[in-house]
């Protein structure tokens, strides 16, 4: 079997070299995610992924996409699809098992261990059935990327978004702007230095493991060619004291990074760059914003708990989607479903 193209039926699976033909498929399937973008692809592969872009044709119509990278671990090597395939999530039963074989043979032919998917299908049981029916097995890790999102329609007017902002964050954005906080944007090296050092002191604070500059400076290099890409600041007194990453993908805005100090715990910085981010977001006639992955409300003890109650205060509603799935190509797939599984113990979420 050729691993440039396989078909079956009415299904065939492609590798996509063009750009344009990538985007104007992805634009028709507005995915709530950028993660399956050329641009994320792009960062992928500079960062020294091996990465696979596949078109999934039915009666010579381009009906769906996934990107697919090679992550290479001691503890077990494997296929990662994030937040993808990008398909109409009714025609799964028909796609699924195509697009599985494939990359069972991709698998082999790069000595992965296997496969995980992190879909953006709807988290119910007729999908966990589809997944369950073609070999795969819930993933033991939590999560790679978010499975309960927090997103904000666009579309109603300024005034109505407005309105739509829980008391306390209204309140917030108000007294920031009072308190002369003032809000900069900025796309260069020499702005996301200054975010790599809020970034870096928040990592510290809480406690968790950041990217590394290399990795953000090739993010932001990746989406930046566009104008894909932006970092707020909150200035107080002539120094920055909050920051976000946005990135822009179709017909969506998201908050993929968050940073702030400690200094002036009183200013609500953040809430006023979110609100802003907001703003520019509709104005560049964009129909989302996504505050990108929440805490589970049957997770009290969730790190994102307070996070989450941020984010909720801007009104909007949730998405769900299933668990991450995984397909075992060699044995040494369990080495890797143990690691992860105590892990998850350790965690307790």
């Amino acid at each position: 079997m050729s691993l440039t193209t396989l078909s079956s039926m009415s299904i065939t699976i492609k590798l996509i070299e063009s750009p344009d033909e990538w985007q104007e498929a992805e634009a028709k399937l507005a995915p709530h995610t950028f993660l399956q973008s050329w641009e994320w692809s792009l960062a992928q592969q500079a960062l020294g992924q091996k990465i696979f872009r596949l078109g999934i044709v039915k009666d010579d119509r381009l009906i769906g996409l996934a990107f697919i990278y090679l992550i290479k671990a001691r503890r077990g090597s494997f296929l990662f699809c994030p937040h993808g395939p990008l398909i109409n999530w009714e025609e799964a039963e028909e796609i699924m098992p195509i697009l599985l074989k494939y990359l069972i043979a991709l698998g082999r032919q790069e000595r992965a261990d296997f496969i995980r998917f992190s879909p953006l299908a709807p988290n119910r049981p007729a999908m966990k059935n589809i997944f369950a029916s073609l070999g795969f097995r819930p993933a033991p890790v939590h999560l790679m990327h978010p499975e309960l999102a927090w997103l904000l329609d666009l579309r109603p007017t300024p005034e109505e978004l407005l309105s739509g902002l829980e008391k306390r964050t209204r309140y917030s954005i108000r007294k920031a702007q009072k308190d002369g906080v003032t809000i900069r944007t900025g796309n260069a090296a020499a702005a996301l230095a200054e975010f790599y050092k809020l970034y870096k002191e928040t990592a510290e604070r809480q406690k968790f493991v950041p990217f590394t500059k290399d990795y953000l400076k090739k993010e932001l290099a990746a989406f930046v060619k566009n104008d894909k890409i932006m970092l707020y600041f909150a200035y107080y007194q002539a120094e920055p004291i909050a920051t976000a990453m946005i990135i822009f993908s179709h017909d969506s805005a998201f908050y993929h990074h968050g940073a702030s100090s400690r200094k002036f715990t009183k200013v609500a910085a953040s809430e006023l760059i979110q609100w802003t981010a907001i703003g520019q977001a509709k104005s560049r006639g964009l129909k989302f914003y996504n505050f990108w992955g929440i805490a589970p409300e049957t997770a009290p003890n969730h790190p994102w708990t307070g996070l989450t109650r941020f984010k909720k205060g801007f009104g909007g509603f949730s998405e769900e989607y299933l668990h991450a799935q995984d397909y075992a190509l060699t044995k040494k797939y369990w080495l890797n479903y143990l690691i992860e599984k105590l892990r998850k113990i350790k965690r307790r979420y």
